[in-house]
Parts: C-alpha cells; sequence; structure tokens
C-alpha cells in the first residue's frame, strides 16, 4: 500500500515566496498541499496568481482560520511577512503541528534584539528558544529533530556559507568582515511600491539601508556561533563580532550576489582556500564551490536550490575575498524551507529539489 502523503498547508500563498514553495511542492512526491490563504485573494483561484501553476493545483486562495487549518493538514508553511507570523506560528505549535516559518519572527534567539530591529513587541517570547535556524549545512541535527524551523533570510543565507569556513577555521580576524550583496527585485516581496516600480528599478542600481538592515543581526548572531564556539573553552575572551553589511537592489528579477571581504589572520593561497571549502562542504548537496570568480552568478543558479561559492586570497592587500551566489527566492527561501521539511519528516533531503538551475 502507497505510503500517505503529507498533507500541507501554505499560509501567505499569494507572494513571491509562497508562489515558490507551490512550484516546488508540486514536484515533491511525499507531499500534498491542501490548503493555501492569501488573505487578499481569497477565493480566487491559486492559478490566478500564479499561471505558471495552471493544472498543478485546483486550489483556491482561503482566509486564514487557523484552528480549520491545524485540523485538517501535519505540516504548515508560513509565508507571512515579518511580524506577522508570531501569532499563527503560537497557534499551530499549541495544536502540535510541525512549523516551518519564513518570516524573521523566529529567527533572532535573543528578543531585545528582535524588538529592537522589528520594531515590535514580540508575542510569544518563549517560542524562540524552540526554534531552529533552518539552514541544513550548519544545523542538519537539529532541523531533524525540531517542530519549529526558522528558514535564514536571503541575503543571510548567501553571507553565512561564504563567510562559514573561514571564520569556523580561524582564518580571518573577525573584526574586518564587509558584506557586499546586490538582490534581484523580488526579494523586496510583491506588494506594489514605488522603489521597485518599473521606471524606478529598471537600468539602475540602488544600496540601500545601509548600517541599518534588519538581516544584520541575524548574519552577526549565526557567524558569531561559527566563530565563538572554538573559543568556548578557551580562557581567552572573544568578543561578538560585528560586520558592515551593504545592500543593493539590483534590476534583475531573482538572485543575490554577495562578495565578502576580511583581512587575513595569516598568508594562505587561493588553492588552499578551495581545498579547505571543499572539505567543509564535501557532504553538501547544494553547495557549489567554483575555482572562477566568473563561475559565480545568479543565472548560475536561477530556479534552483543551489549555492555556488568561490575565493581568492589577495596576498597583495592581505585580504580573502569570497563571491556566493543564490536564487534568493529558493535557496534564500522556499529551497531551503522544504530542504528543511525533508530533514524533519526523514526524507531523502533533497527531494523535490534536485532540479539545476535554468540558463540562460
Amino acid at each position: 500500500m502507497a505510503k500517505a502523503r503529507l498533507k500541507i498547508a501554505v499560509l501567505g500563498g499569494s507572494g513571491y515566496t509562497g508562489g515558490e514553495l507551490l512550484r516546488l511542492l508540486a514536484q515533491h512526491p511525499n507531499t500534498q498541499v491542501t490548503m493555501v490563504t492569501g488573505d487578499k485573494a481569497v477565493g480566487l483561484p491559486v492559478s490566478s496568481h500564479f499561471p505558471n501553476l495552471e493544472s498543478f493545483y485546483s486550489l483556491t486562495f482561503q482566509p486564514m482560520d487557523l484552528p480549520r487549518i491545524v485540523q485538517s493538514v501535519d505540516l504548515i508553511f508560513m509565508a507571512l511577512p515579518h511580524t506577522k507570523s508570531m501569532e499563527p506560528v503560537a497557534h499551530c505549535m499549541k495544536a502540535k503541528k510541525r512549523v516551518i516559518d519564513l518570516s524573521a519572527d523566529y529567527r533572532l534567539n535573543d528578543l531585545n534584539t528582535y524588538e529592537e530591529w522589528y520594531g515590535v513587541t514580540h508575542s510569544s517570547p518563549h517560542l524562540l528558544r524552540q526554534s531552529v535556524y533552518g539552514m541544513p549545512e550548519l544545523y542538519r541535527s537539529k532541523i531533524s529533530r525540531a517542530k519549529l524551523v526558522a528558514v535564514p533570510g536571503c541575503y543571510p543565507t548567501a553571507a553565512i556559507l561564504q563567510l562559514a569556513p573561514l571564520l569556523a577555521k580561524g582564518l580571518i580576524k573577525e573584526d574586518s568582515i564587509v558584506i557586499d550583496a546586490k538582490s534581484g527585485i523580488s526579494g523586496a516581496g510583491r506588494s506594489p511600491s514605488l522603489s521597485y516600480h518599473f521606471p524606478e528599478a529598471h537600468d539602475s542600481m540602488t544600496a540601500y539601508k545601509i548600517g541599518q538592515h534588519r538581516h544584520t543581526p541575524e548574519i552577526e548572531q549565526e557567524l558569531n556561533k561559527v566563530f565563538l564556539k572554538p573559543r568556548a573553552r578557551s580562557t581567552s575572551h572573544a568578543e561578538p563580532l560585528k560586520v558592515i553589511f551593504s545592500p543593493h537592489l539590483t534590476p534583475m528579477n531573482r538572485g543575490i550576489l554577495s562578495t565578502a571581504y576580511a583581512k587575513m589572520r595569516k598568508p594562505i593561497t587561493t588553492k588552499t582556500l578551495q581545498d579547505l571549502y571543499r572539505r567543509f562542504y564535501r557532504d553538501e548537496r547544494f553547495i557549489r564551490i567554483r575555482n572562477e570568480t566568473t563561475a559565480v552568478s545568479p543565472n548560475q543558479v536561477r530556479g534552483s536550490n543551489f549555492c555556488d561559492i568561490s575565493m581568492v586570497a589577495d596576498s597583495r592587500t592581505g585580504n580573502i575575498i569570497t563571491v556566493a551566489a543564490i536564487d534568493n527566492l529558493v535557496k534564500g527561501a522556499a529551497g531551503q524551507a522544504i530542504q528543511s521539511m525533508n530533514l524533519m519528516m526523514g526524507y531523502p533531503e533533497d527531494t523535490g529539489l534536485a532540479s539545476p538551475g535554468i540558463f540562460p
């Protein structure tokens, strides 16, 4: 007898991230999406917002009736805006449902940090202790046992993956990290805004929220865990690291290109760095180490769950420069969420995610 498929609800399914979840889950052999919510689209068919999903779903967008949802599904993806997931997550957790939250509401471990950067009072701070940061490359075993997974942000995904090996091995000065990242416009969400209007964004590039982007504390939180872990038993005190993070909006639909700079602690060659990264990520299905920096580009990972990384040791200036590329909607959101779901449910980790990127 065939094993019953996992019943899935996608809350906030009318946005770009929700649409990407639906696209990827349509290819997943072990799941069935049985409910999709979208407050501004209630009663409309899913295909009205995502014509690419015509013939894949016969569902219509439903109101967010949480009692009904928790009674009818096994696992819930929250694709709601930041600050809007707190109470729905708490309700679903109380009903003992597995939850994968794609907002920032459960990513930050420290309550004060969350409330400072997001400007709201957290309504369920007790769940911050239960939440697991959903980056399989660093927290695979914890994710497999989790009931609540907080999916990393798109910028942090690229930044953490490109810098973690250097900090874990103590190769860079932790007070010298500069992250310069570019994102496609879909990273800003689907709600209309003048800044993302075609004549405003096309044929241009804009730096924004320098020194105050909300992904900054998330990047610092996770890099500090990598940096401080090998020093936990040391008698020497290490100050938490801080990064300079400068995001940019670029006129493309999808993708992130993140370039990070940091000072070497001691001389090293590019070849040694490449070997180190390959060892660090040797068993990681979705990390690809590239020899040439020009091979790392959002157009090489578009539509896929891969993160491509290259690294260069610049002996002239004493810097290590790494470049990472992801699709912000896949590895930076929906794909990574499904990767975590696979771990939680005991499915092969790449189930439904093994497709290559779309090129050109």
